[in-house]
């Protein structure tokens, strides 16, 4: 059942699903980082699959017509080998999604329970039990970061307009030294940032597949994203704190206010930077596993 993703969050399936919005099930409350060891369960029941378990962090599933899930299908096999992946319609009943508002009062994240959720078998992408390895493909291409450095991008030359036109003292605030200096070096890496994330397009539109490549390049863009962040509302004062880009009191509508408070999730969704650190260790420089 081929599938054709997009920036957007869409998919296109074979089996006359139109453009529709999508969300990835895959963290559970005990299984973030540690993946593999999910325990949401698929089993076998003449030509469906019936899924019981909780996924958690849900990014979208309050607006998505359809779920990517992974379900343990074998519970004997080794955790990497006995999983499988599962495209389901987010109408089908027993699916129920409760919302997680986070620091910015945002609903972006949810809670999924599936409750007894019935799905044809034809549903499973890949092959059963090596669902772990169509996972690891698309979070491959979903790290690609190519965003992390454009955002960073735009919030270093805000903080630099805003600098040259915002007096403080007896000048502006671009005349101190120390300012043009970290502007600079934050200049610097979001240009790092972009020709990493170039790289892994480059990869791509080879069609070789990044790995190592696409965990450098997720792992520095939202790293340099907190940088920014940090720098910005420092320099900022008082009123960078603000969140409502409504709030005329806030520079540059509210970004770095916003931005401080959501950069760090960035480095957790996805893959923690932890994890991408290993997997650039052992598939990048061939280092051993701890």
């Amino acid at each position: 059942m081929p599938l054709c993703f997009g920036a957007s969050g869409s998919v296109r399936a074979s089996m006359n699903i139109q453009c529709a919005d999508w969300a990835q099930g895959f963290s559970e409350p005990g299984s973030g980082s540690d993946l593999a060891s999910l325990q949401t369960r698929a089993v076998r029941d003449g030509d469906d699959f019936v899924i019981n378990g909780q996924k958690i962090w849900t990014s979208g599933a309050h607006h998505a017509d359809w779920i990517h899930v992974l379900c343990r299908t074998d519970p004997d096999a080794p955790k990497h080998r006995g999983i499988s992946y599962f495209l389901v319609d987010m109408k089908t009943p027993g699916i129920e999604v409760r919302p997680l508002i986070n620091m910015l009062d945002e609903h972006s994240f949810n809670e999924t329970y599936f409750t007894d959720v019935r799905v044809p078998a034809d549903q499973m992408l890949g092959e059963e039990n090596r669902g772990w390895y169509t996972a690891a493909t698309l979070l491959d291409f979903e790290r690609s970061g190519v965003g992390y450095s454009a955002s960073g991008r735009r919030n270093v030359e805000n903080l630099t307009r805003w600098a040259k036109k915002t007096t403080r003292g007896r000048g502006t605030v671009w005349d101190d030294p120390a300012v043009q200096n970290k502007i600079a070096e934050l200049w610097i890496e979001t240009e790092v940032s972009r020709l990493i994330s170039y790289r892994v397009v480059w990869m791509q539109a080879e069609g070789r597949l990044p790995n190592y490549e696409a965990s450098m390049s997720k792992a520095y863009g939202t790293e340099l994203g907190q940088r920014i962040a940090r720098f910005g509302i420092n320099l900022l004062g008082l009123n960078g704190q603000r969140t409502d880009p409504n709030d005329t009191a806030a520079p540059i509508n509210a970004d770095f206010g916003r931005s401080y408070m959501s950069s760090v999730a960035a480095t957790i969704a996805a893959g923690t930077s932890e994890i991408q650190r290993n997997i650039i260790a052992t598939r990048g420089l061939g280092l051993p596993r701890q």
